[in-house]
């Protein structure tokens, strides 16, 4: 039986029921392909901020980096800004643990209605660099509160940081459609985003079977409503992949399907997995939520891991009850959490129990690291 121990912060809001929904579907999976998972709780989050004044202890990331995984649910309140809640637990993990690689697959899927006319299936891997860009720490205010009041922040790129993206990208591309779009702004932005683009370029001409293409920003998102399912693969930096990424989720019907994966590809530290919803402190504690992105995500853990098996019974399972029509309300369904919970661990069990399902048909989006 093979064993990992996995972090788990449910975190804040929907968090809370989510997380404990696929955990219930990731137990199940490794009963059934002799997985040991064993996961370790943490109370971190808005309320652990509350009650300490930080989001985690000062030795989390010493606590979390004993572990293969982290699984996290969401995290966010009114009760706490923005900033520190992002600042406080997320993005230190991101970058403490050179999560560098950000991937967010965009696909249709049966019993989830896109609000676009076209019924074209939509299949986008969208590989985002997830440590630098637009999303760096180097800047500051001066003059608070006076007429003059100022801010300035630095966007950060790097030939590593770029490059490991692009090699990134470009390798998945290779395995798929073969085709490549880099998201850029070169034409407004005059340093930063022409130096991406000639490093994605550089770093593509080493996989001669993928197409690039470098698209400007704003007509990538208006081509992504108007025509998604023309895209493979896209790379972008820190800020454009998070727009592009959620835009790409609402178009195929809901971002509570949509799940991540944060990537240490070397394995040298723990990667995270996360659905790209938030915590939804509007209907937090109701029952309503999905907990799609969630188990999504949990799919990709096990794929991480070099399970692709578990990982593909995971998303079959969830993937046919979303087929009859059992989702939650967000994608037009009457099921509450609990509810499509129960029916995707009812057909967990029934795919086991018929030798003849072809798992594969529906493989996890995210391949499974080199480390795996």
């Amino acid at each position: 039986m093979t064993t990992h121990k996995i972090a788990v912060i449910a975190g804040d809001g929907i968090g809370q029921e989510v997380v404990p929904a696929a955990l219930e579907c990731l137990e199940r999976i490794a009963r059934l392909h002799s997985l040991d998972l064993q996961f370790t709780h943490f109370d971190w989050g808005s309320d652990y901020y509350l009650r300490h004044g930080r989001m985690m202890p000062e030795d989390g990331l010493e606590q979390l980096a004993r572990h293969e995984a982290i699984f996290l649910g969401a995290v966010g309140s009114p009760q706490v800004s923005d900033a520190e809640s992002l600042w406080g637990l997320l993005i230190p993990i991101r970058r403490e643990f050179q999560q560098y690689i950000n991937v967010r697959p965009v696909k249709t899927l049966d019993g989830v209605k896109s609000p676009l006319a076209s019924k074209e299936p939509i299949d986008i891997l969208i590989v985002r660099e997830n440590n630098e860009g637009e999303y760096s720490e180097i800047g500051g205010r001066i003059y608070r509160g006076q007429p003059h009041e100022s801010a300035v922040q630095e966007t950060i790129f790097t030939r590593l940081g770029v490059s490991r993206a692009a090699h990134y990208a470009a390798s998945q591309a290779s395995s798929r459609g073969r085709r490549l779009t880099s998201a850029t702004k070169s034409n407004g932005i005059i340093h930063t985003m022409p130096f991406w683009d000639e490093i994605v370029e550089e770093a593509v001409r080493l996989y001669p079977e993928v197409t690039l293409t470098s698209e400007l920003v704003d007509a990538l998102a208006a081509h992504l409503v108007l025509k998604p399912w023309t895209y493979d693969v896209i790379v972008a930096s820190n800020l454009l992949g998070d727009i592009l990424s959620d835009l790409g989720s609402a178009v195929t019907g809901s971002i509570g399907v949509a799940p991540s994966a944060n990537l240490n590809p070397e394995g040298d530290f723990p990667s995270l997995f996360e659905p790209v919803h938030g915590s939804a402190p509007d209907i937090a504690g109701m029952g309503l939520a999905n907990p799609v992105g969630q188990m999504w995500s949990g799919a990709m853990m096990l794929e991480h891991l070099g399970h692709p098996e578990a990982a593909s019974h995971l998303q079959t399972a969830f993937e046919s009850v979303l087929r009859e029509g059992l989702g939650t309300r967000d994608v037009g369904g009457t099921s509450s959490t609990s509810e499509f919970t129960a029916a995707v661990l009812a057909t967990i069990d029934a795919i086991d129990a018929v030798p003849s399902v072809d798992a594969a048909n529906t493989p996890v989006a995210v391949p499974a690291s080199p480390s795996s």
